[in-house]
């Protein structure tokens, strides 16, 4: 029994730190500079170089101007001809902050916008050489078309180098929603999920993209020669853009360059709709395989029921009977332990001051017996990959944000049943009942599981069975309640399957051990 003592232990503090650790870094690669070699040069030039302070980069509350579509609004910095951030209006108007988004990085382009339509607007600068015009047109939803025009018209030929930014990542605030942040690029032989903390370059990139814990935001260049880079503009920020190669303009001659938008949700129909590829972007880590299969089906269960809350307890109950087969196999192995505990006693008893022989006429017995005692925990290590993976998904899924169920006003967030007026130790000022619960339910059903012992194997027990239950509470305390609902229902069938085949004389492998045993005694 000490042995699954220490395995049990072990198995809340693996929990306890891979959850941590996944939370707190879920980038697919991490390296202070990631090269990859391109056929030409490609010249990258943040724009934090071009200015002494960034600072100079706020525009002025005077120059924001709002573009209102049905769907969302886009705050553009007319001078800047960017975007500072966009509103959603059917998410409970979300601001998705870029600071400076889609900015041509030359700090003497001074913009004003003209020819605005109900679905595109034009930013033009002018001066003696040369004219830049940008186009922001809105094709669909949440997708957007950029078309960067510049023409010379001075009378000697122009070189230009016009890094294009896509946004800037800001990491002040909550540490839990600033690490929800990161990049993805698509590179010539693979997708890269990136650190947005460090500096990279990428030669020539398909598309890039940047979020945080609900929206993104892609951009796709119509040409192929864009390289794709993170600068880290201070401890606080790092902007995201694409550099493309320096390109020459003769007298009188004229250069075109498109690039495909998304900004909009998380949503995985959404994103297929414009463009399958891009779905990329949608990155849950370790576990990103079992998360989108997670996301599908839970999507199609939403399509059958309407209710996020019904949603996670029939894909507890689905998840609960894949694995029931071996939920069986470890109640059974319970109950053989169980039956093994006189005769284990008795071992302890008849071989104390030798460790090692006890050791080996106690796995003598199990091997006898036909018993594995780590077989109960194979139902929990399967879960714990579900687990992360469902966390992942439900922590970013924008659908779940303000979904109710019974008390849950937020599946996304705690539960928050009731809200203290002062803030206490570990559970801080909010009331959360699922938890709790859990916690309760996982104390019965580890008091059921305990043997009846001498004093010794029974002490380990209990501390098992405080430990355990107060673990797994401190662990799913602050998590999203539609997270806890989940492992409540499963925890929930785990108790009431276990209550049964307690109450029942007809489990055969406890009652053929038991005879067993009688008979050699």
């Amino acid at each position: 029994m000490e042995k699954r003592l220490v395995l049990a232990i072990a198995l809340s503090l693996l929990i306890l730190l891979t959850w941590s650790a996944l939370v707190s870094k879920v980038y697919h690669l991490d390296k202070q500079q990631v090269t990859y070699k391109s056929p030409a040069p490609v010249a990258i030039q943040p724009i934090a170089d071009k200015f002494s302070q960034s600072t100079l980069l706020e525009p002025p509350a005077s120059s924001l101007w709002k573009f209102s579509q049905e769907k969302y609004d886009l705050v553009f910095s007319e001078s800047q001809a960017a975007i500072k951030e966009v509103v959603f209006k059917s998410y409970q108007n979300y601001p998705f902050p870029l600071k400076y988004g889609f900015l041509l990085t030359d700090p003497n382009l001074i913009f004003r916008k003209e020819n605005i339509t109900s679905q595109s607007v034009h930013f033009v600068y002018r001066d003696q050489d040369k004219q830049i015009t940008k186009r922001f047109l809105c094709k669909s939803d949440y997708n957007l078309e950029l078309e960067v025009m510049v023409q010379n018209l001075s009378s000697q030929p122009l070189s230009l180098n016009l890094p294009l930014i896509l946004g800037v990542l800001n990491f002040a605030g909550d540490p839990s929603l600033a690490r929800l942040q990161d990049v993805t690029m698509a590179g010539e032989d693979k997708i890269m999920h990136l650190n947005p903390r460090k500096d990279v370059s990428v030669g020539r990139v398909k598309f890039l993209g940047l979020r945080d814990r609900y929206f993104c935001a892609i951009v796709e260049p119509a040409l192929d020669n864009y390289a794709g880079f993170i600068h880290k503009v201070n401890l606080k920020e790092s902007e995201v853009g694409l550099s493309p190669e320096e390109f020459t303009l003769n007298p009188g001659q004229q250069m075109q360059r498109k690039f495909d938008i998304y900004l909009g949700p998380q949503e995985l129909r959404q994103i297929m709709r414009i463009k399958p590829e891009w779905t990329a972007v949608m990155y849950y880590g370790v576990f990103d395989f079992i998360a989108h299969l997670l996301l599908q089906l839970l999507d199609f269960l939403y399509s059958l029921v309407h209710n996020w809350g019904i949603v996670i307890v029939i894909l507890s109950l689905f998840i609960y009977i894949i694995l029931f087969p071996l939920s069986l196999k470890q109640m059974r192995s319970m109950k053989q332990m169980q039956a093994l505990q006189p005769r284990i006693e008795e071992l302890r008893k008849l071989y104390k001051n030798n460790p090692q022989k006890l050791n080996s006429e106690i796995m003598g017995l199990y091997r006898e017996y036909k018993v594995n005692p780590f077989s109960g925990c194979l139902p929990l290590i399967l879960q714990i990959p579900i687990f992360f993976a469902l966390y992942q998904v439900l922590i970013r899924s924008v659908a779940l944000k303000g979904a109710k169920f019974l008390w849950i006003k937020d599946l996304s967030a705690p539960d928050r049943l009731f809200i203290l007026p002062t803030s206490l130790p570990i559970i801080g000022n909010e009331i959360n009942i699922l938890p709790l619960l859990m916690t309760i339910g996982m104390f019965i059903q580890q008091k059921m599981s305990m043997a009846t012992t001498s004093s010794g194997s029974a002490e380990q027990q209990k501390l098992m069975m405080i430990l355990f239950p107060l673990m797994f509470g401190f662990i799913f305390y602050h998590m999203p309640s539609g997270l806890v609902l989940y492992w409540f229902i499963n925890s929930t069938l785990m108790l009431f399957y276990q209550l049964r085949i307690s109450t029942s004389t007809s489990l055969s492998a406890n009652g053929e051990c038991s005879r067993t045993i009688s008979r050699q005694k």
